[in-house]
């Protein structure tokens, strides 16, 4: 008998082999519900032990890869489904397949699914929203099916019979769905590996998103087949639909250099802007994943009705928006310097037919910038401050969101160790998701003004840079001692702040930073930190994480304990704190605050996505869906006003306080 790659089928086999008296339908069922027993290491130990025992008996290795030719069509098995009743030839184990002549042919399984694994790292990955469910085979057009226990409980088979029939019959999907057991996730194949039914976890607490984005994202990495074409369906409540579609477009970065890769090939200048059009027909050569919903109403049915060509708009804009934050993030310095994020902000804004405002160099200088001059003045592409805005008429309200643009970060003449160093091309994540938000909300109809403000530099070594001790002037006026050039990441981001409310007038401020790795201490690597002056939007922003999927928890604000940590006997202030140990993510937030002014009558609030601005070595894309949902509101788009935090009192409001 010979194995396949997976294992799964040989394994069925064999337990047909062993239980002769038994009917086929019923070892198969028993054969499947004991491989899904299994743990991944005893599956993988039975994978070896059988391709070892085929070597072995094969006396010229090269024919093993060959497939064995069908003397006779009809040889092959009627019916290749699990449970469809029919007794299969442990001795055939070819499927029936079309040439482009329309003529009949076999194709051995195992040769077929060799070819699948050989597109996996030849193929670059589209994403496509489809209003409804399409019709597909999953022999050629695998389908990964993914929901909460209970709503997959709650389909009937003809919900999803377009994409299962005719390998999979009624009575196989509900018995997988039976055999679902998460703890926290769960899988079962409805027919080999190209159809799978998937359990999210059963329990989500109240600091985490009900949708369960980030279990669906690590579902698709892990059993997404990345062939020329295939489905991912999301059976979900629709006020979930965002957050799980955004799941999904976390699993397909764009960036990669492998040779050999069309995905390195196909670094087009309009990728670089605003990534791929998602449509998947204009390359050919790309794969496409069409991401699919079931939706689950309040009283427990299947709604019927397609998406809105509002929400297809929504989502695609917000696809473009992820993939184009996460590939600058995956971008090393070499490919991403201060020049190419000025060449992106130009792309965005020639779509969006805007024309940014760029300061650069010793211009900086002249007009005040003291913390992006002094930040990136040693290095050999000089630092920048860029502006996007987008004003339209009838606007009420003026927001700005600031983004922390270190391209890649030594930290100066304060210089990281040799393991702290790699992994700073991130350093400029806070600036790549207001890249992509601002881009996204321009195309779903900002209602209100919308300012981009990108800090720009690279803290470099060099003659040039800034020592310890030395002391700068920043855009506030505010004089800064500087005891760590570690510290960068605040100077640049005062001096963006200040701009955003001395010139641009805003009345919301929202920064955004990988500012401390102390985040992820107090957070944890999947929550970013929000700190804020105002209570309301503390509530509306966590809300906002929970609905868009972008978790974020609340750090202490608390300036008249903390700020006496940057006291400086001959200026300002310091720019690092004196204690390493007391709440260094909120201290590092109030070092912008104080320079915005703690009498700032508008609304301030800073966000630090250190750890969760990447998962591994790939970037996450993460900001585009929180920023998005938190300002749904002044939006066109239905499907992000109906996510939009509401504006319900704080708990802390309601209690009488002197």
């Amino acid at each position: 008998m010979e194995p396949y790659v997976n294992g799964f089928f040989s394994y069925l086999m064999e337990n047909q082999l062993q239980c002769e008296d038994v009917e086929m339908e019923d070892a198969l069922r028993q054969g499947a519900q004991s491989w899904n027993a299994l743990s991944c290491r005893e599956k993988s130990r039975y994978r070896s032990r059988n391709m070892k025992r085929k070597m072995n008996k094969c006396p010229n290795r090269r024919r093993r890869h060959q497939p064995e030719k069908c003397k006779s069509v009809r040889s092959c098995p009627k019916s290749t489904c699990i449970g469809s009743g029919h007794r299969m030839k442990p001795s055939c184990r070819q499927t029936i397949s079309r040439n482009k002549y329309g003529l009949r042919k076999c194709i051995s399984r195992r040769s077929r699914r060799s070819c699948l694994l050989k597109r996996r790292t030849e193929m670059a990955t589209d994403v496509k929203f489809n209003d409804s469910l399409s019709c597909s085979d999953p022999q050629s057009h695998p389908v990964l099916i993914i929901g909460q226990l209970r709503h997959l409980n709650l389909l009937k088979f003809s919900h999803l019979e377009s994409k299962l029939s005719p390998r999979v019959t009624e009575e196989t999907f509900l018995n997988a769905v039976s055999c679902l057991h998460p703890a926290p996730t769960d899988k079962v194949s409805l027919y080999l590996d190209v159809a799978t039914v998937a359990a999210l976890p059963l329990k989500a607490s109240r600091h985490n998103t009900a949708s369960r984005a980030h279990a669906i994202t690590r579902l698709v990495k892990n059993h997404v087949l990345n062939v020329s074409e295939e489905s991912v369906v999301l059976v979900c409540e629709r006020e979930n639909l965002f957050a799980s579609a955004c799941a999904v477009v976390r699993a397909f970065p764009l960036y990669s250099r492998k040779t050999g890769n069309l995905l390195a090939t196909n670094q087009s200048k309009a990728q670089l802007g605003c990534g791929d059009q998602g449509d998947g027909n204009k390359d050919a050569g790309r794969n496409v994943v069409n991401v699919e919903f079931l939706l689950i109403n309040k009283e427990g049915g299947v709604e019927c009705e397609p998406l809105t060509e509002d929400e297809l708009n929504c989502l695609n804009e917000t696809t473009r928006a992820i993939r184009l934050t996460a590939r600058i993030v995956d971008m090393p310095c070499n490919e991403m310097n201060v020049d190419h994020f000025i060449q992106a902000v130009e792309d965005v804004g020639k779509e969006l037919c805007i024309t940014p405002q760029v300061i650069r160099g010793e211009e900086l200088r002249e007009r005040g910038f003291g913390g992006i001059y002094g930040v990136g003045k040693a290095a050999a592409v000089p630092p920048a401050l860029v502006v996007l805005s987008h004003q339209p008429k009838g606007a009420q309200e003026t927001i700005a969101l600031v983004g922390k643009g270190i391209v890649y970060d030594t930290g100066g003449l304060s210089i990281k160790a040799k393991t702290g160093m790699p992994g700073m091309k991130r350093d400029c994540g806070g600036a790549a998701a207001i890249l992509g938000a601002f881009y996204a909300a321009v195309q779903c109809g900002f209602k209100d003004n919308l300012h981009a403000v990108f800090c720009l530099a690279e803290n470099s070594v060099g003659p040039n840079a800034t020592r310890p001790d030395d002391i700068h002037t920043l855009y506030s006026g505010r004089t800064v001692e500087i005891n760590n050039t570690d510290a960068e990441g605040r100077l640049v981001l005062a001096d963006g702040v200040c701009f955003a409310n001395k010139d641009l007038k805003a009345n919301i401020i929202l920064d955004m930073a990988t500012l401390t790795g102390a985040q992820g201490v107090a957070t944890g690597k999947y929550h970013g930190a929000v700190l804020t002056n105002s209570e309301t939007w503390e509530a509306k922003s966590l809300q906002a994480g929970r609905k868009s999927g972008d978790l974020l928890a609340s750090i202490i604000y608390c300036p008249e304990l903390h700020f006496s940590e940057f006291a400086s006997a001959i200026a300002d202030m310091k720019n690092s704190v004196a204690d390493r140990q007391n709440a260094q993510s909120s201290c590092a937030g109030l070092f912008i605050a104080a320079h915005l002014g703690f009498d700032y009558p508008g609304i301030w609030m800073h966000v630090d996505m250190a750890t969760p601005v990447h998962c591994g070595e790939r970037a996450t894309g993460y900001g585009v869906a929180l920023l998005l949902t938190l300002f749904g509101g002044h939006t066109d788009s239905k499907l992000l006003q109906s996510i939009a935090p509401t504006d319900e009192e704080p708990p802390s409001k309601r209690l009488c306080r002197d």
